[in-house]
């Protein structure tokens, strides 16, 4: 017996946190019966639909890396016909993307049909670093760099400490290079503009210790051995 969201993380179908979304919205079904909350199922004799299709257990487990572009939703689908980071990708196996990068934002987008894997690089406790580079308006000063790097309060929370600092001056703006652990909706975004200072572009260019490197924008490969196992560690 496992865990519904599980199973259907490894179904390759969403990662645990967006089966839980998927149960929570009436589209889980087992044995044709609609379900509300986790439950426990049995994987070699319960049915289980999602939006009124049988899933089963992905065979071929798939670790990929997307330079994701500018102008790419990061979703399977997208309700308004937007162009999706699955449109970049030619492979088999459903996969699906491991958090989320803005419409806005470009650079490292991690995809697998891995639940585990994609919940060992999610999961909060794992504090897992993400860097990004970012282009702001005008200059930070000393003063605001430190409260960028002690924390920040963002709408109903606080930030965890995070570092900055400033790469190089453009005219009067700046390239500064952020690293957070966390993941919350535009946070990097949130906390630049909470010390006044708008992103005017960003891209996020490593999460831990697997790096973008040199992959072109809007191209992907597959994670190596030692990236994924290195997943696989946390």
């Amino acid at each position: 017996m496992e865990r519904i969201q599980k199973y259907i993380a490894r179904c390759g179908v969403t990662s645990r946190r967006g089966a839980e979304e998927l149960i929570k919205q009436g589209k889980v079904k087992v044995n044709g019966e609609l379900i509300k909350d986790i439950i426990l199922v049995d994987p070699e004799r319960d049915i289980v639909e999602v939006n009124g299709k049988i899933i089963k257990p992905e065979e071929r487990k798939v670790y990929i890396m997307l330079n994701k572009p500018v102008g790419y939703v990061t979703t399977v689908k997208d309700e308004k016909g937007r162009r999706t980071v699955l449109d970049l990708i030619d492979v088999k196996e459903r996969i699906y993307p491991v958090g989320r990068l803005d419409y806005d934002t470009s650079g490292l987008l991690i995809l697998t049909n891995d639940g585990d894997f994609a919940y060992k690089l999610m999961h909060p406790s794992k504090e897992v670093d993400k860097v990004y580079i970012a282009e702001v308006e005008g200059i930070p000063t000393e003063k605001e760099l430190e409260m960028f790097r002690n924390g920040l309060k963002i709408e109903d929370y606080i930030t965890s400490k995070a570092k900055i600092e400033i790469l190089k001056t453009i005219d009067k703006n700046a390239i500064v290079r952020i690293v957070i652990h966390e993941g919350k909706n535009r946070q990097v975004r949130k906390m630049c503009e909470k010390i006044g200072h708008k992103v005017l572009k960003l891209k996020r260019v490593q999460i831990g210790k697997i790096k973008l490197g040199s992959l072109e924008v809007g191209k992907w490969r597959y994670l190596n051995k030692e990236e994924i196992e290195w997943v696989k560690r946390l």
